[in-house]
């Protein structure tokens, strides 16, 4: 298993300051972390790594090529509980981030329900939220299979971040090849999940691989919060059974650090290279 590095290290930088950071601290490959469907002001002063979904997709490869990086994942990580609206990220943004990964051979897509801000997301069923959730992904799941990308549903809601959520959703629209899973060890986790289950179950679908672990302390949190960006501890640290979980996964091609601060960066990737990551 390859690992990379969530390309959101430095704040207030933007795409290629981060991408430069990455191969400095010795990486060979990164996720595209943030995009949006349009034009950015904070973009356009060079002062955020968020990607436009309508940029130039080989303008996109050449950039990470300069570093030396190998682009594993588009990140479109989804709102897809609240009702839609041109406002909130979701359907066309994950069909706008499939079109860009065919274009430059990227094999995978993510995404996720995230946590509703509406009532009326708060307020559906088990059922509903499944129902809205694959009502969502429905075009691109299709577009994905027709393009030769993977859409992967992540760990990161109060659905996904359940065995039985996820089991749903994927049978609801026909289990196709086209929809898998990144496995989140920190979203599982803190949503609830038995992490190593999650990772049991799932081992034939599970394409792509978040690293996070948390600390103990964050017992109390676990179940009433879906989804966070960073682990603030290194892997081995905390309360996740990481190496479980790598014993597990080793088969997964590419995997993704999601750790705050370069110490713990660094120190997460010496730990899964002593589990045998490349």
């Amino acid at each position: 298993m390859k690992v990379g590095c969530f390309a959101l290290i430095e704040a207030w930088q933007d795409l290629e300051a981060q991408l430069k950071i990455i191969a400095d601290l010795g990486f060979s490959c990164a996720d595209i972390t943030d995009s949006h469907s349009g034009a950015s002001l904070i973009g356009m002063i060079h002062a955020n790594a968020s990607l436009s979904l309508d940029e130039n997709p080989i303008s996109v490869k050449k950039l990470f090529a300069k570093y030396g990086l190998e682009i594993t994942t588009v990140c479109a990580h989804g709102n897809l509980l609240d009702p839609s609206t041109p406002s909130r990220y979701g359907t066309n943004e994950m069909l706008k981030a499939i079109k860009m990964a065919a274009l430059i051979s990227v094999p995978y897509v993510v995404t996720t329900d995230g946590t509703p801000d509406t009532k009326w997301g708060m307020n559906l069923s088990f059922a509903e939220k499944v129902l809205v959730i694959a009502d969502k992904i429905y075009e691109p799941v299709k577009l994905a299979g027709d393009l030769g990308v993977t859409l992967l549903l992540e760990p990161h809601g109060p659905v996904t971040d359940t065995i039985d959520g996820l089991e749903a959703v994927m049978n609801k629209l026909g289990n196709p090849d086209s929809l898998g899973i990144n496995m989140d060890t920190g979203n599982s986790w803190l949503g609830g999940a038995d992490v190593v289950k999650m990772a049991k179950t799932f081992k034939d679908k599970i394409k792509h691989v978040h690293w996070k672990d948390l600390p103990k302390d964050w017992e109390e949190r676990r179940g009433k919060e879906f989804g966070t960006g960073m682990s603030p501890i290194a892997l081995g640290e905390g309360i996740i059974d990481i190496a479980s979980v790598y014993s597990i996964l080793k088969h997964v091609t590419h995997s993704t650090l999601e750790v705050g601060g370069k110490d713990n960066l660094l120190n997460s990737y010496k730990y899964l290279k002593s589990l045998g990551a490349e």
